[in-house]
């Protein structure tokens, strides 16, 4: 029996974080964060767009600052 558990949605773990493209928007920045997290990818570019307006602009710097250094 393998010790790999399954996630909900039938993949299993990832050994880190990377840009999700198939599910991309823009980069798969967003995409990639909610793989990482397993969570859905509308929360997290909700989570960007308003922090984007919340920290004047902070927020889209560090999406960028991803983009340019992951994979």
């Amino acid at each position: 029996m393998s010790n790999v558990t399954n996630r909900p949605n039938g993949k299993p773990p990832r050994a880190g974080f990377k840009l999700d493209t198939h599910n991309a928007k823009l980069s798969g920045v967003c995409g990639g964060i909610a793989n990482y997290a397993n969570i859905d990818p509308t929360l997290v570019r909700l989570g960007f767009v308003v922090g984007a307006f919340v920290s004047l602009g902070t927020a889209a710097l560090i999406y960028l600052a991803i983009a340019l250094i992951a994979d």
